[in-house]
């Protein structure tokens, strides 16, 4: 490359925004129990101004954005002056193992992220490439399972001796250290056996973060012994309230899903998802409109209306703002089929 090119490059680099993702690699593939079940990579995104995190994303929404990038910049649009050649994603598989898959997608994903985040400085801008690196709500809630393929992170805080006057340490989170640590690297705290470790957070299953004779850092969970638990975090499942009905019974159960509460399912992952959870194959599936009768869903368009028309409405924290109601497949007296108001079956239906 020509010094001049350089130059204007690393001109253009340094005015991007300190929040512009400049590198991604996913620390582990985990498996999810959603509308239906399936693998999501735990990527760790570094920026221009050197903060990272995690994000959350299944292989799809890797398909979506290189589609739209492909539809925009892809070399075969000859309309676009900015057209270049995009990194090659992997393909769809649709047979094998789900694990599997999600393994070895990995290294190819991978090198995608990084040749995706070495295009053109102008690029890192694109709006849909900065909404598929951006930590949502939803990431920020979700606690990885593992980092297997990362070690895990850490943070400077001051030192839990200079806390205010008022900092009670009878009533810290803190941990009795069971045997010697010495850490591999700068980023591992070191103890000593009887040492008092005060701790700062989970890392995951495996690690925690904490302070010990000023220093601070990340430890193995075996090595130390709990005294006083860190508070538990705020769940980050969301729930489905389901009303199921036939001629006998009449229940509410609230089913937990996780999906991000923006997510819209495929009707057949929604339907196979409540035949489980009812142990029943002769149901359907039904939503209230906005007059309160109830329609019956039979495809994804139907399913986008419905999600569409519930987030108009007001919703409890953590559940989907649509309802389903389940009813018996032969049962057609609970849909409103007259013009001024139904029988009194679907009435009572209608009032619930």
């Amino acid at each position: 490359m020509s010094l001049p090119r350089q130059l204007r490059d690393k001109s253009d680099f340094d005015q991007l925004p300190n929040e512009v993702p400049v590198s991604a690699n996913i620390a582990d593939a985990q498996e999810k129990r959603g509308f239906t079940s399936y693998y999501v990579f735990v990527i760790e995104v570094k920026t221009k101004g050197g903060g990272r995190y995690l994000i959350f994303r299944r292989y799809r929404q890797f398909y979506a954005l290189h589609s739209k990038l492909e539809e925009k910049y892809g070399a075969e649009n000859k309309s676009n002056t900015f057209a270049f050649t995009l990194p090659v994603l992997p393909g769809k598989v649709y047979v094998g193992a789900k694990r599997e898959i999600a393994e070895s997608r990995i290294p190819i994903l991978n090198i995608y992220m990084k040749k995706l985040l070495c295009l053109p400085s102008w690029m890192l801008m694109n709006e849909d490439l900065r909404l598929f690196f951006y930590q949502s709500e939803f990431d920020r809630e979700q606690v990885p399972k593992g980092l297997r393929r990362l070690r895990p992170r850490t943070r400077r805080v001051k030192s839990i001796t200079h806390q205010a006057p008022g900092f009670d340490r009878m009533a810290a989170p803190r941990a009795e250290a069971l045997f010697d640590f010495l850490g591999t690297n700068t980023l591992e705290l070191n103890f000593k056996k009887g040492d008092l470790i005060y701790l700062l957070s989970r890392i995951n299953k495996d690690w925690l973060e904490g302070v010990v004779h000023d220093s601070t850092g990340i430890f193995p969970c075996a090595f130390v012994k709990i005294i006083q638990d860190l508070p538990p975090e705020e769940g980050t499942i969301s729930w489905l309230r389901c009303y199921y009905q036939d001629d006998t019974l009449s229940i509410i159960r609230d089913i937990s899903v996780e999906e991000d509460l923006s997510s819209t399912p495929l009707f057949k992952d929604l339907l196979a998802l409540m035949r489980r959870e009812f142990d029943r194959d002769d149901i359907v599936l039904n939503y209230r409109d906005s007059e309160g009768d109830l329609i019956r869903l039979d495809s994804d368009q139907d399913v986008e209306l419905m999600v569409s028309q519930g987030r108009r409405r007001p919703s409890e924290k953590h559940f989907f703002p649509w309802k389903l109601h389940i009813t018996h497949q032969d049962d057609l007296s609970v849909y409103n089929t007259s013009p001024g108001g139904g029988t009194s079956q679907a009435l009572a239906v209608k009032g619930q």
